[in-house]
């Protein structure tokens, strides 16, 4: 997919009020932090200790909120209110290495574009003094007295408002998703072929167009009891006899946003494991529902932990209600994560925590220690919604040594471990109406 599949005149205009968006920030956030002058650089490559080799490149995040470039180490983007935005683009003299192309897209009219050979050239471009610059980025991108001094006014203000996409970021964030559902087809199909794990995740690769340099995280593809280990990324060689569950997390990157979608198969779709995924699925919607202005994301996790219990409860795998399930740890033992996260230019974004845009961290609710967002939903912010259900010996064993075991129905529990687990995971935009599932959609696009 590429950019052609978005209307030029509509991503013009999009790029547009989102690029004064982030003036109107940086000059707020600058102010707060007394600084003149906002760079932001690309960063740079990082060289394997005792070697010549380099670890794959990871464009700084705020560097690709300005512009929709993901490859271009050494570059800059240097913002001073009041002043046209300047980016130094890094195009080295280089037979070893693909040289970045002639800046071109959208982005190019609205800054001024200055050419480097080499790293050092920045410096004569950058304003000074040093001093009065806030720098965002890592140790490596100093060069000369330019350090990245990331200055937490500067950082708070930006982060917490990075929670709220703009349209462009949502357009983006939809594209993201029509390219990864591809994948997710194919993956699906590969499993139902017999397929390896790692045979499944090339496909998902092949079919997405993406390696593994160009996803946004390591796939999770897994089979049968692996879907019990969270983030399993190991990529068995050979197919295990019998498939008969499989799980996939994964997702693909467009002009630096991520998609992060999961999905959970029974191989057998009239088993009793399918039934259970078809409930989650149920409940997953439903809880995507709950996205709206207003509501603290922590309830919504807690309201999921009391649904999945329910549908365990029904199933026969837990023997009390789903109140008592969460007052004593037992739902944590199936449901052992959060909710989500919010998510745009990281997969697990930034500012999920943030009190305000001068700091401050909304804790979690008590016993529930790996969610990822505590804030109230506002309108803007795009969060996932990933519920899942599983088999984990080591945590089961914890309920057992905990004294709930009576809480159980160990035989219902052995039926299903060989299955692993269930996880379902949309990305929902919250709006002042009524939430906006910007996955289904793509599924529904691609039979």
């Amino acid at each position: 997919m590429t950019t052609t599949d978005l209307p030029a005149a509509d991503i013009d205009a999009l790029y547009a009020t989102h690029l004064t968006t982030l003036k109107q920030r940086a000059d707020t956030a600058l102010a707060r932090g007394g600084f003149d002058h906002l760079l932001i650089p690309s960063g740079s490559l990082h060289y394997q200790l005792f070697d010549d080799r380099d670890y794959a490149y990871a464009v700084n995040p705020q560097f690709k909120a300005w512009l929709p470039l993901t490859r271009v180490p050494d570059s800059w983007v240097v913002y001073t209110p009041g002043q046209r935005p300047k980016v130094i683009f890094h195009q080295p003299f280089d037979y070893w290495h693909v040289v970045p192309g002639a800046p071109s897209g959208w982005w190019v009219e609205h800054f001024d574009i200055h050419i480097i050979r080499k790293p050092e050239e920045a410096l004569a471009l950058l304003p000074g003094p040093a001093t009065r610059c806030a720098m965002l980025g890592e140790p490596q991108s100093a060069l000369g007295e330019y350090v990245p001094n990331n200055p937490d006014a500067v950082i708070q203000y930006l982060e917490y408002h990075r929670a709220y996409k703009t349209p462009y970021e949502i357009a983006l964030m939809r594209q993201a998703q029509r390219l990864a559902v591809p994948g997710h087809r194919s993956a699906e199909a590969a499993f139902r072929e017999g397929k390896s794990e790692f045979g499944i995740h090339m496909a998902y690769c092949s079919a997405v167009g993406q390696d593994v340099g160009e996803l946004p995280y390591h796939n999770i593809v897994t089979l049968n009891e692996h879907a019990a280990v969270l983030h399993y990324t190991q990529l068995d060689r050979s197919a295990p006899d019998p498939s008969r569950s499989f799980l996939i997390d994964a997702g693909a990157s467009f002009h630096g946003y991520a998609s992060d979608i999961t999905r959970s198969y029974a191989f057998d779709r009239s088993s009793e494991f399918q039934a259970l995924i078809n409930a989650v699925d149920v409940a997953q919607i439903g809880m995507g529902q709950g996205v709206r202005a207003g509501v603290d994301y922590r309830q919504l996790h807690v309201n999921a932990h009391l649904t999945l219990m329910g549908i365990l409860k029904d199933f026969g795998v837990i023997k009390v209600s789903p109140e008592a399930a969460l007052a004593t740890g037992v739902s944590a033992a199936f449901f052992p994560h959060g909710l989500g996260h919010p998510i745009g230019l990281q997969v697990h974004d930034v500012a999920g925590f943030a009190e305000s845009d001068r700091g401050g961290k909304i804790p979690r609710p008590q016993g529930h220690p790996y969610l990822r967002m505590t804030r109230v939903l506002e309108p803007g912010m795009v969060v996932t919604i990933e519920p899942g259900l599983y088999f984990i010996d080591m945590l089961l064993q914890e309920v057992k040594q905990n004294g709930h075991a009576s809480s159980v129905n160990w035989a219902r529990v052995e039926a299903f471990r060989p299955y692993g687990g269930i996880r379902i995971e949309d990305e929902v935009h919250c709006t002042e109406d009524d939430p906006e599932n910007l996955t289904r959609p793509a599924f529904a696009e691609v039979r």
